[in-house]
């Protein structure tokens, strides 16, 4: 298991009042994926911090494919609970693979969360930070048979240092008995080549 704490290259820009910060956690997916919903965050006017103190919203992109995993996921659930009891209005949300095996069980047993996106579901993020705005549970872990955010120029991060990752497929058709991957990120489907 790869663990970054993802941090976004310099550029010049208004400052907003509402700040992001993302820690992923498990494969080159995911941290492709963090890219993903950074643009999307920015496009809503959300800036990213470094500091975890000033951020009001905290994604951990969550990797499922082993017991210990979730369990490093669930530790630094734990290790941020100060913060959400120091600001009630942060918000804490779960992406990725072990949000997509949880679901709506994750709201429930880590009581911090206030957010659960599968990897399909990243574009819904604005209608999710809506609700939780209002007070209601925000999860949406519907599995896509098209989605590959082909359209979505991702929001490089300088911890991902001079190379990037280009998804091509999401998924996976194989079904392995050992392996989650096509029950956290669905079926195998494969980008347009003029996206690329």
């Amino acid at each position: 298991m790869i663990l970054v704490d993802t941090k976004l290259s310099n550029k010049t820009k208004i400052k907003s009042l509402k700040k992001y910060h993302i820690i992923s956690y498990g494969c080159q997916m995911n941290f492709a994926d963090s890219e993903i919903v950074a643009s999307i965050l920015e496009n809503i006017g959300y800036d990213h911090t470094d500091d975890l103190k000033k951020s009001n919203l905290i994604l951990i992109n969550t990797c499922s494919i082993r017991e210990k995993a979730e369990q490093t996921i669930r530790r630094k659930l734990s290790s941020i609970n100060f913060l959400k009891k120091k600001n009630s209005n942060l918000k804490i949300g779960v992406l990725g693979c072990m949000a997509e095996r949880l679901k709506e069980k994750f709201l429930h047993e880590e009581r911090i969360v206030d957010l659960v996106v599968g990897p399909d579901a990243y574009r819904d993020l604005p209608n999710l930070l809506k609700e939780i705005e209002f007070g209601n549970d925000a999860v949406n872990v519907l599995l896509s048979k098209d989605e590959t955010y082909a359209d979505i120029n991702p929001q490089r991060f300088n911890s991902n240092g001079i190379s990037a990752f280009v998804s091509i497929t999401r998924g996976c058709d194989n079904m392995c008995t050992f392996c989650v991957v096509p029950f956290t990120r669905g079926r195998e489907r494969s980008r347009d080549p003029k996206s690329i």
